[in-house]
């Protein structure tokens, strides 16, 4: 693998963070390249040596965050619940700029609203084995149908804790979300 120059991250994490600031204050149709250029205070031109425009850049920032959460699915299936969700609630605290601002309505500020439809998807997928096949509860439901409904509760779940400020640390809401699916899968 090769080692890529701290310059070039440090520029492409700059970005990133300005893009998502100015989702936080304005559509992103209303975003210019030079907004960008001047929030993360470096040339327009650089931006182009990066990103080929700011959807570019959204779409990079959005595949990093649901790469990460993907990492986490690998080892979280392993743990109870509770335990489990610990990691992603901290993840979406510490992350809670984007989270809130990708997920502050269906439109997301003008974002492509499909970030909604990605994350319920990539949880979905994370849920599929996770449902309950030894003991006869789970038998005459379908599984597309429990998914969708264990996924949309954990994705309406978060948007709650995020737009409520985060009331709740995230070890109490990995333990109330993770009774909650263990309940329903």
């Amino acid at each position: 693998m090769t080692k890529v120059d701290r310059r070039i991250l440090k520029t492409q994490e700059a970005l990133k963070k300005a893009v998502i600031e100015l989702m936080a204050e304005k559509n992103f149709d209303c975003i210019t390249i030079q907004d960008i250029a001047d929030r993360a205070n470096i040339n327009r031109g650089t931006i182009y040596l990066h990103y080929q425009d700011k959807y570019d850049i959204l779409d990079k920032l959005i595949e990093t965050h649901l790469n990460e959460l993907g990492e986490m699915d690998k080892w979280a299936c392993e743990m109870d619940w509770s335990a489990a969700l610990v990691p992603y609630f901290e993840y979406f605290e510490e992350n809670y700029l984007f989270f809130s601002t990708m997920l502050a309505s269906k439109e997301a500020k003008g974002a492509p609203s499909s970030f909604r439809t990605r994350l319920l998807a990539s949880f979905m997928e994370g849920f599929k084995g996770e449902i309950d096949r030894e003991s006869d509860r789970n038998t005459e439901l379908s599984e597309e149908i429990m998914l969708l409904y264990a996924g949309t509760a954990y994705v309406g779940v978060i948007e709650w804790w995020l737009r409520n400020g985060m009331p709740y640390p995230p070890q109490v809401m990995a333990k109330q979300v993770g009774a909650l699916l263990e309940r329903s899968l």
